[in-house]
């Protein structure tokens, strides 16, 4: 994949760093461009400070970093990273996650400075918390919104691709897949028979999707479109692809996700391609009674404390609950005047 982040305007050992991440610990060109967004503010922020550059000003805007050599970078105390996060929080309005974020990168960074360096005694990052996300509660379509989403789709007599888009939407609502892991689907992925399909997740980690009556019968439909004549030259083994014959990209995906939402009349809340995610989980966890242990395989989740927010969601659960209480029908005898 080719590199998106300006590489060359980093520092030296913000390359190694980068080519570490991607090469070593296989990370994605995404999550390393990340990193590196948030590398040269910190930079900059520090070379600002050092140097009594107003934050924020014109100059500061403009800031070259990328001849930082390694005793500017080895001398970063814990106390301007402090300043730092300060700064992210009051001038920039940074929330929880992206501070989160921010501190992760920092961490990573020192952490290979130190440990795969070796330039740099004592991490200045080490002991530094990460702060508290709020735990909000995914949002999510229910069983009438997701069928009248997926119906919005087959009605709509405009559309040239009505066979490619209502095989996405299924694949989102029934499988929980993300944005990246469905565009980034090829025609090779899919087994024979459509009984799963491979995706790559977050971190280039491979992992088999399996696939029900439903989404087999939308691929179906769409496969008999994509391996038609009109499609024998194209140059892409993307399953998925634009009017440009070339593989679908994620703001095309986003684009056809919000007309549809917004055909089923449901656009005022707000949804997305990570809300149809949500909703295939939820689905599955409140109607399928599917295990938090196996749906957090199904999602790709790292961690089974990311998987257990869907245990949280559902209502009809705890409405349940407090109707078959022995006391639910028990009512004041005395009737108000």
């Amino acid at each position: 994949m080719p590199n998106k982040f300006p590489i060359e305007t980093m520092p030296p050992l913000v390359r190694d760093f980068a080519a570490y991440k991607l090469t070593i610990q296989g990370c994605s060109q995404k999550t390393v461009d990340e990193y590196l967004s948030d590398l040269r503010l910190f930079f900059k922020f520090v070379y600002a400070k050092r140097y009594s550059i107003k934050i924020p000003s014109e100059l500061f805007n403009k800031l070259v970093i990328s001849g930082l050599d390694t005793e500017f970078i080895t001398t970063v105390t814990t106390e301007e990273i402090y300043d730092f996060f300060i700064y992210v929080s009051n001038e920039r309005s940074n929330g929880s996650a992206s501070k989160s974020r921010k501190l992760s990168a920092i961490k990573a960074f020192f952490k290979f400075i130190c440990q795969k360096r070796r330039i740099m005694d004592k991490n200045p990052a080490t002991d530094m918390e990460a702060p508290k996300k709020k735990q909000a509660l995914p949002k999510f379509l229910s069983m009438e919104e997701s069928l009248a989403l997926l119906n919005a789709v087959e009605s709509d007599t405009e559309s040239k691709s009505k066979e490619r888009d209502y095989a996405i939407i299924t694949l989102f609502l029934n499988c929980g897949m993300r944005l990246s892991e469905l565009v980034g689907i090829n025609l090779n992925d899919l087994d024979r028979e459509l009984r799963s399909l491979r995706v790559i997740g977050k971190g280039n980690k491979e992992r088999i999707v399996y696939l029900n009556d439903a989404c087999r019968d939308a691929l179906y439909n769409y496969l008999t479109i994509r391996r038609s004549e009109m499609y024998k030259t194209v140059n892409t083994n993307a399953l998925f692809i634009s009017k440009q014959y070339k593989r679908i990209s994620n703001k095309t995906v986003q684009w056809l996700v919000y007309k549809y939402l917004s055909l089923a009349g449901l656009d005022y809340k707000h949804y997305s391609t990570h809300k149809l995610r949500h909703t295939a989980a939820t689905l599955m966890y409140q109607t399928g009674k599917v295990d938090v242990r196996v749906l957090k395989e199904i999602l790709g989740h790292e961690q089974l404390n990311t998987t257990q927010i869907y245990t949280h969601v559902s209502n009809k659960g705890m409405q349940d609950a407090i109707d078959n209480n022995p006391l639910a029908n028990i009512k004041s005898q005395k009737k108000s005047n």
